[in-house]
This record gives structure tokens, C-alpha cells and sequence, in this order.
């Protein structure tokens, strides 16, 4: 009784104030990360905040594969058939804002498609030449034909369509979605993107576009390299043992422990020790599930991994199929690199351009739709195919004819993960300029994905700097027409 009373009678003012406050402190820590899933029961190990997590209600997707179309595909030369320019090839656009791309001094007239255009499937879709193994996959695919966003210039337009603002610093939607899910696997990133391996560079913005923003870090993307060893220090110090690599992890977990128990505040100290013991599993399955070579020799020559033209995006797509089959939530593959001809950017020579990139993607990624569907994987994977904006249909003068940047209209398609097949959803006007009839925003694509993937868009928040943020901001509207 004396010890007790001596401790509380040399206990100060600000002594007592800045106990209380962090009983207080730990208190409000306890609640949220209860209320966010992250509180695991007595006797349980440190949390993962990685581990997976329960939906907000029933999904019909558990992971994404987003191919990102990288510098702007043309519209009205890939899946948006408008045979009014045709009609008007050659004449000026009445009322045209000579801002509205990116080189307001080499505006030329309207400029029919260098493609011919054919009906395929049975819901009869009209398909661009440049696509003979997706066409063949139209009534699998729900195409979104209105959507438009807020920047014509790449940087912005790529944040806005991976983060959901036109500006850097916010998470994109795969932190989002690791965030709000989790990983069904403990041995493999959540969140993995692939970039172009040909030389031409990352996106603009570069890793940004799959950064977490002001999320925990454990949440942005890893990056797969395209070249050389795929992630840094994947592969044991050489003259380590595996005895002894588990002996210096469990070293370092003990310590870290004894850290945080002394203060469980420190969330990211717990998602460090979790890193460290994610990496020793990666060790052994990584190599693994990269290692394409393993497949059968049919499936390599389905996505053409033969094929000199599109070997390299095959090899990505096939990773991307394997990822999502040992339990990661979020691919991203990005064709094309930096602007211009070395991406979808078209601004001189449309038809070299689409062309190109098409041979590139075509047999890839209409294998990937068709050997998910044979391992019974594309009803719970969504596949995304689209970029940050579209192009305009007036030509741009310099050189072969092109197509400057266009805000105002684009497309893009799903198929899986709960899609209806063989749909088109909303109108661009008669020439492919501008979103006209049920005109689909960044926000609304992003709230359909969330969406299928079990989780409301309104809800899915995170609170920084005072303010609870989402992925949608302020707004959002799920498509409900392409759901099946």
C-alpha cells in the first residue's frame, strides 16, 4: 500500500495528463480498428493488414485485372463505329474548340477511320479490323461507350483514372481495394502491376499511378520490373541458409513484438513485421507463379508466347492469370510507356500506331478472357480493358494523319466478374466527339468496380488531414445496366 501511494504522490500534473490521454488515445486506436476489421481476437498473432477481409455485401468479382490502354486508344477506331465520318471525311467541324487536344495549331478536318469495321457476335457488335481475336469475344463484354473526364493531358487524365482526382498524391483504386479486401494470399503481393518491357518507359506519372497515397504503405502496388529480376532482393543472400534467414526473422519479429506491445499504437510497425514475413514466403512463391515457361505448350501459343509481335504482353497477361489464381486482388498491365508512338498516342499516323499496339495485345489478351473462362476463373475475375481518355475525330495535320487527345468521350469495356456480356451502355454524338447519352464519369466506372466487388463506394472511406476521403470523392454512380 505504502509503493502504491508513494508512486501516485510523486505522479505530476503533466504526467497524469499525458497517461490519460494515451488511455484515451488507445481507447479511439481500439474502436477503429475494429471497426475497420483490423482487430484480431486474444491470443491471435499481430494483425495483417493484408489479410483478407469481408465484403460489404455479397460480390460477384474477388480480383481485377485491369489492362490499362495506355496514352488514349482511339474510340472511333476500336470498338465506337461512326459512319457518319465517313460521310463528313475531310470537312471542318462546325463550332469545334481548337483546345480541346493538346495541339490547338494542327486541327484538320474530320477524318474517317483507317479500319474497316465488321459486326461480330450474336449481339451483332461492330469491331475495328485491328482486333481479329477479341472480336470473337464481344458477347462476353459489356462495352461503356460515354465516359468522359476532366484533363487532356496525360499526367492528370492518368491520375484521374487510377486515383479518381486529376492530381498526384491520392491512392488509386488497387490501394483502395487491397485496403478494403485484403489478399486471399499470404505469400504473394495483393497488388501487382506490370509495365511495358519493350524500352518505352512507364506511364507518365510513373509509379504514382499505383501508389497508396495517404493509405498505410503496405497497400501500394509492387511493381513488377520488366526486365532483368522482376522484384529487388527477392532471392537469399548468397551464402545464407534458410536455417538461418528463419532464425534473423525470427530475431527481428521478437524485437519488433516486444516494441509494439509496449506500443500497439504504432500501426505500421505492424505492418512492417508483416512485410518482412511476406517477403520470406515471396522467396519461394514469386518465382513460382512468374514462371510461364511452366505452363503447357498449348496455353503458351494461346496467348502467344510464340509470336514474336506479342510475346511480351502474352507473358503478361498469362502472369496476371496465374496471379489471380493463387489469390492476388488487383493486376494492372500497362501497354505502351512514355507519350506518343511509343504508346496509344496517336498523334501522327493512327492507323501505324493502333495497329501496332494492337498486334501487341490482340491475341493476349483474347487468350486471357478465354483461359479464364476454361479454368472457371472469369465469373469471380473482372477484366477492365481501357485508358485515360480518347481521341478526337477530326484529324491532327503534321506528318501521317492522327488524332489529338479528346476529354470529352471514350470507351471502355468488362467482361466477368458479374458483367453482362454482349451490352453497350451509353451514346457518344454522331461523329465520337463528345459523351452524349447516359454519359459515364471516372467516378461512376470506379463505383461500379467497387461495387462488383462487394463493397459500397459511399462507405469505403478513409479519414487524413482531418477528412474522410474515398475513391470516388463526392461523387459516383454504379452502372447498373452492364451487371448482369
Amino acid at each position: 500500500m505504502t509503493e502504491a501511494w508513494n508512486h501516485w504522490r510523486t505522479l505530476n500534473r503533466r504526467a497524469l495528463l499525458r497517461r490519460c490521454g494515451m488511455g484515451l488515445g488507445s481507447l479511439g486506436l481500439m474502436s477503429l480498428l475494429d471497426s475497420q476489421g483490423l482487430l484480431g481476437a486474444p491470443g491471435e498473432k499481430t494483425f495483417n493488414p493484408l489479410a483478407s477481409r469481408e465484403p460489404h455485401f455479397r460480390p460477384t468479382a474477388k480480383s481485377v485485372i485491369w489492362l490499362f490502354i495506355n496514352g488514349g486508344p482511339s474510340q472511333v477506331d476500336t470498338w465506337d463505329y461512326k459512319p457518319a465520318l465517313e460521310k463528313w471525311d475531310g470537312k471542318p467541324l462546325k463550332g469545334f474548340d481548337k483546345f480541346t487536344g493538346f495541339f490547338s495549331g494542327a486541327v484538320g478536318g474530320l477524318m474517317k477511320s483507317p479500319f474497316e469495321f465488321k459486326r461480330m457476335g450474336e449481339c451483332g457488335k461492330p469491331v475495328s479490323s485491328i482486333f481479329p481475336n477479341l472480336s470473337k469475344h464481344v458477347d462476353k463484354i459489356a462495352f461503356v461507350h460515354s465516359g468522359h473526364t476532366e484533363s487532356n493531358n496525360h499526367s492528370p487524365a492518368l491520375f484521374m483514372m487510377n486515383c479518381g482526382l486529376p492530381r498526384m498524391g491520392y491512392p488509386c483504386i488497387g490501394s483502395w481495394v487491397t485496403y478494403g479486401l485484403g489478399s486471399e494470399s499470404d505469400s504473394l503481393p495483393a497488388f501487382v502491376v506490370m509495365s511495358d518491357p519493350k524500352g518505352r518507359g512507364l506511364p507518365k506519372g510513373h509509379a504514382a499511378n499505383w501508389g497508396a497515397g495517404f493509405l498505410p504503405s503496405v497497400f501500394q502496388g509492387t511493381h513488377l520490373r520488366p526486365k532483368g529480376e522482376p522484384i529487388d532482393n527477392l532471392k537469399r543472400v548468397p551464402g545464407m541458409t534458410t536455417e538461418q534467414q528463419r532464425r534473423q526473422l525470427d530475431l527481428l519479429s521478437r524485437l519488433n513484438q516486444e516494441h509494439l506491445d509496449k506500443n500497439p499504437h504504432e500501426e505500421e510497425l505492424a505492418a512492417r513485421i508483416e512485410s518482412f514475413e511476406l517477403a520470406y514466403r515471396m522467396q519461394s512463391a514469386a518465382p513460382e507463379a512468374l514462371d510461364v515457361q511452366s505452363e503447357p505448350e498449348y496455353t503458351r501459343k494461346l496467348y502467344g508466347l510464340d509470336n514474336g509481335k506479342c510475346k511480351h504482353f502474352a507473358a503478361q497477361c498469362l502472369t496476371a492469370r496465374r496471379m489471380v489464381e493463387r489469390g492476388v486482388r488487383y493486376v494492372q498491365i500497362y501497354s505502351g510507356g512514355m507519350e506518343n508512338q511509343r504508346s496509344w498516342d496517336g498523334h501522327s499516323d493512327i492507323k501505324g500506331n493502333h495497329t501496332g499496339f494492337a498486334q501487341e495485345t490482340d491475341q493476349p489478351v483474347a487468350a486471357l478472357l478465354t483461359d479464364l473462362e476454361q479454368k472457371g476463373l472469369l465469373d469471380e475475375t473482372l477484366v477492365v480493358w481501357g485508358g485515360e481518355f480518347g481521341r478526337l475525330p477530326v484529324a491532327q495535320k503534321g506528318g501521317k494523319p492522327g488524332r489529338d487527345h479528346n476529354p470529352h468521350a471514350f470507351t471502355t469495356w468488362f467482361a466477368g466478374g458479374g458483367i453482362k456480356g454482349g451490352v453497350s451502355y451509353g451514346e457518344t454524338d454522331e461523329l465520337g466527339h463528345k459523351a452524349a447519352i447516359d454519359k459515364v464519369h471516372v467516378n461512376d466506372l470506379h463505383a461500379t468496380i467497387l461495387h462488383l466487388l462487394g463493397m459500397d463506394h459511399e462507405r469505403m472511406t478513409y479519414r487524413y488531414n482531418g477528412r474522410d476521403f474515398r475513391l470516388t470523392d463526392v461523387a459516383g454512380k454504379i452502372i447498373r445496366e452492364i451487371i448482369a
